[in-house]
């Protein structure tokens, strides 16, 4: 068991992972509803200019966040630190790197499309809908710990944990990434948008696809022959049909 520093140690990477974590998260969430939101102008005036930047830190990010989700980087960091603590430095880690890609993000004069009423207000309720829908897939995954705080307390505890099972509940016997889906509507759910919000809607997009991709390797491998049944009777992003496409019972990572 950690001794008492050990612990207190441990206990601040909670709050570290929970606080940078989680804060940049709910700053997306209201970026993505108000609109593009320029918090530190940049001496970057014309559209290409911003474009080019808007484009260079949304990669950097998306190196950040997707390299080191990857299990072989993952395997070479935890050479070094305790498996249970690595989920955390991973959300403190993309906690900064998000906050920054909304501090420094620049917004573009040009405005693309203008929904009026009553269209604007559906795209708010599909937005407010996509919401609830991603509350709705995380309390599916009953056991989702997505800023480490439950290994880090295993680990404070001395406890150790079976792994974890499939288990498809809610949204994902619709599609195996509901997740996604939902934040994929938030983006697009947007009444106006400029020509920065559709780079970011684009490029951001893209990531998500590409991400699943690479995620559906690792489930997989964890997975085998249950995730590769559910992948033949489940579509990835977006659901065939009203009806859910599994029932079951075998499904989705838990955590």
């Amino acid at each position: 068991m950690p001794g008492d520093r050990g612990s207190g140690a441990l206990r601040l990477v909670s709050v570290l992972s929970a606080v940078i974590g989680g804060a940049p998260l709910l700053g997306l969430g209201l970026f993505l509803w108000l609109g593009s939101v320029e918090i530190v102008p940049l001496a970057v005036a014309d559209p290409v200019g911003v474009a080019l930047w808007d484009a260079a830190i949304s990669v950097a990010f998306f190196l950040q966040h997707s390299g080191m989700v990857r299990r072989g980087f993952r395997v070479r960091v935890e050479r070094y630190v305790d498996p249970a603590v690595y989920p955390a430095l991973y959300s403190i880690a993309s906690g900064i790197a998000l906050l920054l890609v909304l501090v420094l993000w620049q917004r573009s004069s040009t405005v693309v499309w203008s929904v009026p009423l009553p269209w604007g207000l559906a795209l708010r309720a599909a937005f407010v809908s996509a919401v609830v829908g991603f509350v709705w897939g995380l309390q599916a995954l009953r056991g989702f710990d997505g800023f480490g705080l439950r290994q880090l307390r295993d680990l404070v505890r001395s406890r150790t944990r079976p792994p974890e099972g499939l288990a498809i509940r809610g949204p994902y016997r619709w599609v195996r990434h509901p997740l996604y889906s939902f934040v994929l509507i938030m983006m697009w759910a947007c009444p106006e948008a400029t020509l920065d919000r559709v780079l970011l809607n684009g490029l951001w997009s893209l990531w998500v696809i590409v991400g699943a991709v690479l995620e559906e390797r690792d489930l997989l491998r964890d997975f085998g022959d249950d995730y590769a049944r559910y992948q033949d009777a489940v579509p990835m992003i977006v659901p065939r049909t009203l009806r859910p496409a599994w029932s079951d019972g075998i499904g989705e990572r838990n955590a």
